[in-house]
């Protein structure tokens, strides 16, 4: 196959996994030093000019390959019909906005170290349920998707002591189903 024949067809989306990839790559040549200190949302001083980046941050940074294959299968099957959909410039304003949530409310409620973009991955999944939705509609996919993963977040949440953030999907989660719900009634 030619490069000639290949299409860069959603920037966004293969922009992000790229950076993402190269933040895992640098983290695996510094022992995860970089990766701690650049792309972990943990609570610190606000004094700290690095904390303000790393609210942000904090979503391209994964502790291993495993971490990252796991969100960005989802990202890149939903990404090109996201952006298509509702635009590359909208797809980062809400990417953004959730990893502004979900940064700000890890440092303010949780005292451990927040990295991965499975809060973007549930905001996309959620977000996704309203892509063929019809004005002032709710799709039955997105009730079932929400009872389905809220209810798997909660258990998991309760009954599991891992390194998983269920308050990141939820968050996450809640941040997609808030932007298509205002985008469907514009």
């Amino acid at each position: 196959m030619s490069p000639s024949k290949l299409q860069y067809n959603a920037p966004v989306t293969l922009t992000y996994t790229l950076l993402s990839f190269l933040v895992l790559a640098l983290g695996n040549f510094t022992d995860h030093m970089s990766t701690n200190f650049f792309f972990t949302n943990f609570r610190t001083s606000f004094m700290d000019p690095l904390q303000y980046l790393r609210i942000i941050s904090h979503v391209f940074g994964h502790v291993d390959w495993e971490h990252f294959s796991g969100n960005f299968l989802i990202i890149l099957l939903l990404g090109p019909m996201l952006e298509e959909k509702y635009g590359s410039k909208a797809l980062i304003e809400m990417m953004f906005m959730t990893a502004l949530v979900t940064g700000l409310i890890n440092i303010l409620a949780f005292k451990t170290g927040l990295l991965g973009a499975s809060g973007i991955v549930f905001m996309f999944i959620l977000l996704s349920s309203y892509a063929n939705a019809q004005t002032g509609k709710i799709p039955l996919t997105l009730i079932i998707v929400i009872f389905i993963f809220i209810g798997r977040e909660i258990i998991g949440g309760l009954l599991l002591r891992d390194n998983i953030s269920q308050m990141t999907h939820i968050i996450g989660g809640l941040c997609g189903g808030i932007f298509g719900n205002y985008i469907s009634k514009k």
